[in-house]
């Protein structure tokens, strides 16, 4: 039986969280064994809650159990990073399709929020900010899907790409910012208008210039096929 923290979240789910955070900071890199009785001593709860966010990150194809190792955070092969960003691509056309929910004021005033940092990051930039800023972008854009199963398969193909994005952020540098400050513009004129199948566009657009630059960046360190 799970309870809840202070932000809503049951303890599953903010030990999920904070498990994906770090795979994608590479604080848990390709091949880093998840130990369960570690983790539960870290959150201080039982080894059952522990168990249960290591089985829904397993789902988002983000970890692995091997036979004889355990449970180890998974290396994307050239092939499979090439699929997911397939993947994103077409969930972006359907994003104003698909039971596109009505944009609210909180909406507006987090797009806006999310810009401001954007700018202030092209700046000073940094690269976990810079992963930290798309995580939250990446939740508005799953917060203004309607469907509640392209909303899954969204968030899953996301946790996926935004494995590689900390190394792309890293060897890149501030020229991600750049592009993230254009995006997030782009998006704030789509959702100060309610248009969310320009959302969609834009987001499209962005997953296009995000693969090109994984392939640029990151192929001479994937695995073939």
């Amino acid at each position: 039986m799970t309870t809840r923290s202070e932000s809503g979240k049951t303890t599953v789910e903010a030990i999920q969280s904070e498990i994906i955070r770090r795979i994608c900071f590479l604080d848990y890199p390709p091949g880093c064994q998840l130990k369960e009785a570690e983790l539960a001593e870290e959150f201080g709860v039982s080894r059952t809650p522990v168990r249960d966010a290591i089985s829904r990150i397993k789902h988002l194809g983000l970890v692995r159990t091997r036979n004889g190792v355990g449970t180890v955070v998974v290396t994307l092969s050239r092939k499979q990073i090439g699929h997911v960003y397939e993947v994103r691509l077409e969930l972006a056309t359907m994003i104003g399709t698909m039971s596109p929910r009505e944009v609210s004021d909180q909406d507006r005033a987090r797009i806006a929020e999310l810009l401001g940092a954007a700018v202030d990051l092209e700046a000073d930039f940094d690269a976990r900010t810079y992963v930290e800023l798309n995580d939250r972008l990446q939740k508005l854009i799953a917060d203004l899907i309607g469907n509640s199963l392209l909303r899954t398969f969204w968030r899953q193909a996301y946790y996926q790409a935004a494995s590689t994005w900390y190394r792309v952020a890293t060897l890149a540098g501030p020229e991600v910012a750049a592009s993230l400050v254009q995006e997030l513009g782009e998006l704030k004129q789509a959702i100060d208008q309610g248009d969310i199948a320009a959302v969609g566009y834009v987001q499209r657009v962005q997953i296009g210039y995000g693969y090109r630059r994984v392939r640029q960046y990151l192929y001479s360190e994937a695995e073939s096929g």
